[in-house]
């Protein structure tokens, strides 16, 4: 990870793909994919396992 790049808190989400570009919540890139198919995979994954974590912090 490059010394600005910071993770992604759960505030960013959910994620979107915009062209090949995934980007966060507030418009902001965070990573570029091979294909806009990709880019929409990509999103809907994190956004999934995101969720998860969700679930799993209000039922601990």
């Amino acid at each position: 990870m490059a010394k600005d790049d910071k993770p992604l808190e759960p505030e960013d989400f959910p994620l979107r793909a915009e062209d090949k570009k995934i980007v966060k919540k507030d418009g902001e890139p965070i990573a570029e994919a091979r294909s806009e198919k990709i880019a929409d995979e990509v999103a809907e994954r994190l956004n999934a396992e995101e969720d998860i974590r969700e679930e799993d912090r209000w039922s601990a």
